[in-house]
């Protein structure tokens, strides 16, 4: 027979006598945010800076941005669309040897505060961001100004206005590979891009980390960074 003088736990709950916490409940609570904030950073959203002048004059230095991921899972970039992909370093056959990284390395360069160490750097591990003027089956012209002929049509840029006027830059005329893109900074004069790349000009599609979304900081110039693709044709007016 049950004794009637069995506390149960209503009746511990009642005088302040709570159960003591299960071993391991203090790491749980941490690592289970830490895992959900590193997955989310893998595979949806990230957020980055901009450390360079290679994309001024509408990415100014330490512009925030927010970086989407699924798009380039689901799809092949487009023209005018700004990416963030891995360095040269990471897959160009002339670079990729002589700056292979250790193991894990990587993983660890991109964590939030522990890549920020100085002995975890490395080339291989960077992130550069440009703009995608071609795309996979594109004749593409670059002139010694920066100026770009996309299947043999000139391309007007409007987020473009540094060329290179006072000392010609590197001319380019190719045809984009499957899987591939060709990607320039709009800062044409001061960038290093795929026309300088000394084992390929272009970037494997699976090297791109993701799509520049919108910028966030600083207030002022808060945004959206889509573009349409620059050599579309414009619509045609409306008849009478």
């Amino acid at each position: 027979m049950r004794s009637s003088f069995a506390p149960s736990v209503h009746i511990k709950h009642c005088f302040g006598l709570e159960e003591p916490q299960q071993e391991g409940g203090f790491w749980r609570s941490l690592l289970l945010p830490l895992a959900l904030i590193l997955l989310t950073r893998h595979f949806l959203l990230e957020a980055r800076y901009i450390p360079s002048g290679s994309m001024l004059p509408g990415l100014q230095l330490q512009d925030r941005l927010m970086v989407e991921k699924l798009s380039s899972r689901q799809r092949s970039p487009r023209r005018g669309e700004i990416i963030v992909f891995n360095a040269p370093q990471a897959f160009d056959p002339a670079l990729k040897d002589s700056y292979r990284p250790g193991p894990l390395q990587c993983f660890f360069v991109n964590l939030p505060i522990i890549g920020a160490l100085a002995s975890l750097q490395a080339p291989a591990c960077d992130a550069y961001i440009k703009r995608v003027v071609a795309i996979a089956g594109d004749q593409v012209v670059v002139d010694p100004s920066g100026k770009i002929q996309i299947n043999g049509k000139k391309v007007f840029e409007p987020y473009v206005s540094n060329y290179c006027s006072s000392s010609p830059c590197k001319p380019l005329q190719t045809v984009v590979p499957a899987k591939s893109v060709l990607v320039l900074g709009d800062n044409r004069a001061n960038s290093w891009d795929g026309r300088f790349w000394p084992g390929t000009n272009f970037v494997p599609e699976d090297q791109i980390i993701g799509r520049a979304l919108f910028r966030f900081w600083p207030p002022n110039r808060f945004g959206s960074l889509l573009h349409p693709d620059p050599s579309a044709k414009p619509a045609a007016p409306a008849t009478q």
